[in-house]
């Protein structure tokens, strides 16, 4: 062994120390080695899934999320930033007073002309609250009261790539642990049965690509990974017996696997060997609970109407919205909805029109059903892309067709239940909608807010790793006071 390895933070080198000290037999190597791995074990304190001591720090407005992401950074100019000069002003040049010579992406940039483009679809004021909603979101626009839409969201990311990782992990390089990891790590779990964070992916969609990572647990312990689900008779991958391998049989080889593991705890003093039994242990706990909370057939017709009929329907986005309310009322954490599709360089009014139709009803019909069932006031619902659209048209601009590039410098998301304020729309872009004119919300600030109102503070939960502290909004981020209720 390197003697340089024994004071090194890399994973590996912990292991291999770990081992030296435990190798070598000596009481004072013994007793050190359970000074150094302290911090470890105390992290690793939320193995049995009641999250980390002193957290949530106070008392939470919501207990778990749900979390509806369009993957491809819907139009806002289409949805809910209604700009009727825009409109006014179809066909025009984009003023460089407006674009302030800020960088556009290689996919528009050597454009001969930035026309600008208002949306072809009408626009109208809904609810109490008077929020304006396209017409291609009539179900959404009937649960105006209930939305808090934030119109001034904005990021550094102008690719895909890097924006959906930053939404996801709070860092545009890969490898961060995603918002429903720290969540999982930091809260835990409310069902032993069920994991903390689980994932639902629309089927049969294209776009921009979507990888495991973006649901990973980076550096903190596998355990608060993303549980992906899937649709057809087998929703998570492998936990079926194999053949010819009774419910006994498994449960004897997990009870000699675990004495076998734990022979070795004692000899190593190896955390990540219990995350590893825990694992085990889920997966065979989830051979029933998966089941029975993905098998729709007790759900009243009433239920299937108010989803649409795409909920009868594995796999598609109203039936992953339903199996998310139903994974909501059995106390899991964290769960996230992906939908491509929403990446529309050309073509925009057709694509719009087929995204719409597919999430539209869903994404209202699971607030309702959360109200009905008394679980929205503790359940957070965030709906949004990665990044918004441009004001211009990329490509030809015609009278019915047109398309927008990637725009990182404003776009909107809404909110619903879990203590946001009810019936509000946050912050203004500029009159052609290109920049965020009032109240700006910053990636980061979005979620110090989602951490705020589950009762976390977003300085505090953070995990050591080659020797420095990370948290989700790494040294930036503030609350939004205003989005939340009183």
């Amino acid at each position: 062994m390197r003697a340089e390895s024994i004071g090194s933070d890399d994973p590996r080198d912990r292991l291999r120390r770990r081992e030296f000290l435990c190798q070598a037999g000596l009481g004072v190597g013994t007793a050190a080695l359970a000074s150094l791995l302290a911090g470890e074990e105390a992290r690793g304190a939320d193995r049995n899934g009641t999250g980390l001591p002193g957290v949530p720090h106070f008392a939470p407005k919501a207990t778990r999320m749900i979390s509806l992401f369009m993957s491809g950074g819907p139009s806002q100019l289409e949805t809910f930033d209604y700009k009727p000069m825009l409109v006014e002003h179809t066909g025009e040049e984009l003023p460089d007073s407006v674009r302030k010579g800020q960088r556009l992406t290689g996919m528009s940039a050597n454009q001969a002309t930035l026309p600008m483009a208002g949306s072809i679809f009408k626009f109208a004021r809904h609810g109490e609250s008077g929020a304006w909603v396209s017409e291609l979101l009539p179900h959404t626009a009937g649960i105006a009261d209930e939305l808090c839409i934030v119109k001034s969201l904005y990021t550094e990311a102008i690719n895909h790539d890097p924006a959906i990782t930053f939404l996801q992990t709070g860092a545009q390089i890969a490898g961060r642990p995603s918002i429903g990891a720290w969540l999982s790590y930091g809260l835990g779990s409310e069902n032993e049965d069920l994991p903390a964070f689980c994932v639902l992916i629309t089927k049969g969609k294209g776009g921009q690509p979507l990888y495991s990572r973006l649901w990973g647990s980076g550096f903190l312990p596998s355990t608060h990974q993303g549980i992906l689900f899937r649709s057809g008779s087998d929703p998570v991958l492998y936990l079926r017996n194999p053949e010819g391998i009774s419910d006994s049989s498994r449960r004897k080889m997990l009870d000699r696997l675990r004495e076998l593991h734990e022979l070795r705890v004692e000899e190593t003093l190896d955390p990540a060997l219990d995350a590893r039994i825990s694992q085990y242990e889920m997966a065979y706990r989830m051979q029933s609970s998966v089941p029975e909370v993905a098998d729709l057939s007790d759900e009243p017709e009433s239920t299937f109407d108010l989803y649409g009929p795409d909920a009868r329907t594995p796999g598609t986005f109203a039936a992953n919205c339903l199996l998310a309310r139903r994974l909501a009322e059995r106390g899991v954490r964290f769960i996230q909805l992906f939908h491509q599709g929403w990446d529309h360089h050309g073509g925009l009014p057709g694509g719009m029109r087929t995204q719409c139709r597919e999430t539209d009803q869903a994404s209202a019909a699971l607030v309702i059903d959360l109200k009905r069932r008394g679980l929205l006031d503790d359940t957070l619902v965030v709906w949004g892309g990665e990044f918004g659209r441009t004001n211009y048209s990329q490509g030809k601009l015609t009278a019915t067709d047109y398309g927008r590039d990637h725009h990182p410098r404003c776009f909107t998301v809404w909110m619903a239940g879990g203590g946001v304020r009810r019936g509000i729309s946050y912050g203004e872009t500029d009159e052609f909608g290109y920049n965020v004119a009032e109240n700006p919300v910053h990636v980061h600030d979005l979620h110090a807010t989602i951490l705020h109102l589950l009762g976390i503070d977003h300085q505090r939960l953070t995990f050591k790793y080659q020797g420095r502290s990370f948290r989700l909004t790494d040294v930036h981020g503030r609350v939004i006071d205003d989005l939340i209720a009183s």
